[in-house]
């Protein structure tokens, strides 16, 4: 469970997002494949100060809405192949849903973890297919985490890279940069005073922040993140993904809170 402030800035835009995630892993077999099904659902709330040249009703309220299925599977002695398939709803929301309101996500990676050895790491080397990039290719996934020191561990990947540093057990802090954003479809177009149309809406970000988590137990830990946007659009889109009006390119203070129970 989550939730994310970002005080209005200079655009005079302001954005709340609550975000609620379960995955849960069902063991197949004594080879330790697991079938992984999960949801996902995050509210984004928009306050707007600042006057626009169209009505801004409809982009009040906002709802993305995850299935997760997937497997993991031994591919070898060394290796796990993980594949993940995520139909998605994102949309206002004003009249039901529409077609225009479904997107498809996909992901699929071979993934090696030794937690036990002197320096424990984890890589995940695959490919990654998102509906909303505009790209109708798959993109490719890199992540690596190695704790090189009782107190020190890094991880270098997309959308995530940090330096953490444990205090004790239960506390640590963590520097980051990360990415987020969202891309949304407007069920109902927004005319523009130059004539074009624009059907969507994403934000992209990219973020510097300092994270502090407390361990409650080995499973359970709360967290709370500040930072700042380092680069940010906002963006009205027509249905070809083209930018047809900047909401928003100033930076922003950025604030994350959550609660995570991790069980596998």
């Amino acid at each position: 469970m989550e939730y994310l402030n970002i005080p209005e800035n200079d655009t005079g835009i302001k954005t709340q997002r609550y975000k609620t995630l379960l995955n849960l892993p069902i063991k197949l077999n004594e080879k330790q494949d697991y079938l992984i099904t999960g949801v996902e659902y995050n509210r984004f709330d928009m306050g707007y100060s600042a006057n626009l040249p169209f009505d801004k009703s409809e982009l009040i309220r906002f709802h993305i809405i995850d299935l997760n299925v997937g497997l993991i599977t031994k591919w070898n002695e060394n290796w796990n192949l993980v594949t993940i398939l995520t139909p998605r709803m994102a949309s206002n929301f004003v009249s039901g849903s529409v077609t225009d309101d479904f997107f498809m996500n996909a992901t699929a990676t071979l993934w090696k973890e030794r937690p036990d050895a002197d320096k424990p790491y984890r890589i995940v080397l695959g490919l990654t297919y998102n509906s909303t990039t505009g790209l109708p290719v798959p993109l490719p996934l890199v992540n690596y985490y190695r704790k090189f020191h009782p107190n020190w561990s890094f991880t270098f990947g997309i959308p995530k890279s940090s330096l953490r540093y444990y205090i004790t057990e239960k506390h640590s802090l963590e520097m980051a940069l990360l990415l987020d954003g969202y891309f949304i479809n407007l069920q109902n177009d927004i005319l523009l005073e130059d004539g074009q149309v624009a059907s969507k809406i994403s934000l992209t970000s990219l973020l510097g922040t300092l994270v502090y988590q407390y361990n409650i137990s080995k499973r359970m830990s709360l967290f709370a993140m500040v930072g700042r946007t380092v680069v940010q659009e906002g963006i009205l889109r027509n249905d070809e993904q083209g930018k047809v009006y900047l909401l928003n390119d100033e930076s922003n203070l950025y604030i994350r809170t959550g609660f995570k129970i991790g069980i596998f």
